[in-house]
């Protein structure tokens, strides 16, 4: 997966994943959806939809029906910076 467009992301979904990665590290438990829309400051749906669309492109994983069970599924190398 590493290698394939799999691994591609935008610069907006980059800067989700990065806040993903810093608040887990901090927190020691990754973001619900509501911590990512106040960062962020965009609706609930924004928020929505950018989790499934990191997801179907293999950068996240989730537990169905399960708060804060965000994972990355990549590597903090493969991260940008947190803007």
């Amino acid at each position: 997966m590493e290698t394939g467009t799999k691994s591609k992301y935008t610069k907006r979904q980059g800067q989700y994943l990065a806040f993903i990665y810093y608040y887990t590290k901090i927190h020691g438990y990754p973001p619900a959806e509501a911590d990512m829309q106040r960062y962020f400051k965009v609706s609930p749906p924004s928020i929505h939809q950018m989790v499934l669309t990191l997801e179907k492109r293999g950068l996240i994983e989730r537990v169905p029906q399960r708060a804060r069970s965000i994972r990355l599924l990549i590597s903090r190398e493969k991260l940008p910076d947190l803007e």
